[in-house]
């Protein structure tokens, strides 16, 4: 590594990636970015692909595509048995590597290597923190606790209180307040410190490696510390490839759960068959909104879908806050934070767990699945969290999501509950899974308004996720440039929904949380030896100084 010379850096970009502002430690490789790509013109339509990269990655994804649509019937009990045997197998090392993601970020925010800002030290954010917390939680999660807010905390609550085999931590059979404590806390567990420390530690190492050190934005960068030069051959090149795969599956599965959701509701609204082609049609039209979307840009199209997001979220919190049951909500959203800090030890442990039916069935494809997402989260909100410190990126993107998700499942949540032990209504529990956030709307006031509501906001996550998706992946294809011509995001938006279709028609949901742990699986282990190319690379960075105290006069 070499140290450029305070100020030698002037505001310009790399292959669309800005110059540090100020002293930073620059990468000495003679490498370019985008020194491997094929550049040319055809039919009208420009392409600056990396080769290797795109090839095989788009290659392997269009056969598979090609084979679970042409045997779905056969393709349906592989997918559940590759799960099944990964989740029965290998929970422990989902658990232990979601553990020491949360370690790492945490010993980085009490070190003093949290006082590094990412794109140097004279490096100013690029988005306000409204835009930035929209956009990084839009890509993150949306689609998910649209699905699960009611439905995860209605059944770890039942489990719980019933002693089932999918209790966490053996439940508390026969006690009210016990479950719903315990419930919640396995509820919140999915959803806060743990997902987020691991999109966090892929955006900080996306971002150290490109704004600071000068190299593409792909995850190979991340390996530079570790393997030398070496990343610009086939052992970078697998791991971009990995991260491709990771990317397309992880956003699958939830463009097709947000399907699922968004026809159920259709049917339970309107009469609309709940049907694999309303499904596939679902998948298509949302998709073409993704394009318009794509050819919009991420200033005009994903912020401001993004933003949008945000205030349609906020109004259906909202009006669950005041029409459901305020007082109960508001006061165990404080207890349900203390539930969540009790619980975490023991449902974070890693071995010798007695409530397998809970971390093998829940816990494994939900850090699967949030770490599939860590390479397309990861990047994106790399690309939106330039001249934030180390220390302030990682508090702002591990706690405010984590604040929202508590009060957002304690909300819908606890207001279902709330229904079934108060009203005696037993609708939501007996519901399907796609269809208990409607069910418990639907014993609220403006039941058809809200309804409607929940379905458009899956249906604008659902396109800000493909929309997000497609940049992440095109960057990564096209060998760290951010400015690669637009068709090629296009060309990724449409395998994405390929994807999504393919899998629900072969496997249905089950199959699309088999292509989660198949692809989280192994990036779990990429993301651990990736910790050590983080701390390395922050450890050779010029930190800032604390500013001087003033004696007063």
């Amino acid at each position: 590594m070499t140290k450029q010379p305070k100020n030698a850096a002037q505001p310009g970009s790399r292959e669309g990636i800005r110059s540090p502002d100020g002293e930073t430690t620059l990468i000495n490789t003679d490498y370019v970015i985008g020194q491997d790509n094929v550049s040319t013109r055809a039919f009208g339509i420009n392409v600056d692909l990396h080769g290797k990269v795109f090839t095989v990655s788009s290659l392997v994804i269009l056969a598979f595509v090609f084979l679970v649509l042409a045997f779905q019937n056969e393709v349906e009990p592989v997918l559940n048995g590759v799960r099944d045997w990964l989740t029965g197998n290998l929970t422990w090392v989902f658990l232990l590597g979601a553990d020491i993601f949360v370690l790492v970020c945490i010993g980085l925010i009490f070190s003093p290597l949290g006082r590094i800002r990412l794109g140097g030290p004279d490096a100013k954010p690029d988005y306000s923190y409204f835009g930035w917390f929209a956009m990084l939680f839009a890509a993150g999660m949306g689609i998910g606790l649209v699905f699960y807010g009611v439905s995860e905390p209605m059944s770890h609550f039942d489990s719980s209180l019933n002693g089932s085999a999918y209790a966490p931590l053996g439940g508390a059979k026969g006690d009210e307040a016990a479950a719903l404590s315990l419930g919640m806390a396995a509820t919140i567990y999915h959803w806060g410190l743990h997902p987020w420390a691991a999109y966090s530690l892929v955006a900080l190492a996306l971002a150290l490696f490109s704004f600071n050190k000068g190299l593409p934005l792909t995850m190979r960068a991340v390996f530079y510390p570790i393997l030398g030069e070496r990343i610009w051959g086939w052992p970078g090149h697998c791991i971009d490839i990995l991260a491709v795969f990771s990317t397309l599956f992880g956003l699958a599965t939830s463009l097709g759960f947000g399907a699922a959701q968004a026809s159920a509701g259709l049917h339970y609204l309107f009469g609309i068959p709940n049907t694999n082609t309303t499904m596939t049609l679902l998948i298509f039209a949302i998709t073409g909104i993704a394009l318009i979307s794509v050819l919009s840009g991420l200033d005009k199209g994903v912020q401001r879908l993004s933003m949008i997001n945000m205030g349609l979220a906020f109004l259906l919190l909202l009006f669950v806050l005041i029409v459901g049951p305020t007082r109960m909500i508001a006061t165990d959203f404080f207890t349900n934070i203390g539930s969540y800090l009790e619980y975490m030890p023991a449902l974070s442990m890693p071995f010798d767990r007695a409530d397998e039916g809970y971390s093998q069935a829940w816990t494994a494809v939900y850090w699967a699945w949030w770490i599939s997402w860590s390479p397309f989260v990861g990047m994106f909100i790399a690309r939106v969290s330039r001249g934030r410190t180390v220390r302030e990126f990682l508090i702002s993107v591990m706690l405010v999501p984590t604040l929202v998700s508590i009060l957002w499942m304690t909300a819908f949540g606890e207001t279902a509950i709330h229904q079934q032990l108060v009203d005696g209504f037993q609708g939501v529990q007996n519901a399907a899974l796609e269809l208990k956030l409607f069910v418990m709307l639907d014993q609220l006031p403006l039941s058809t308004i809200t309804s409607v509501l929940g379905i458009v906001l899956v249906i604008v996550f659902f396109v800000t996720s493909s929309d997000s998706g497609s940049l992440v992946i095109d960057s990564i294809t096209a060998g760290g440039k951010v400015d690669a011509p637009t068709s090629q995001r296009v060309f990724w938006c449409l395998i994405e929904g390929a994807i999504a279709t393919a899998l629900l028609l072969g496997g249905g949901l089950g199959g699309l949380q088999a292509a989660a742990v198949s692809t989280g699986l192994p990036f779990t282990i990429v993301l651990v030896v990736a910790c050590y190319g983080i701390v390395r690379g922050l450890m050779t960075e010029p930190r800032q100084r604390k500013a001087a105290r003033v004696p007063a006069s």
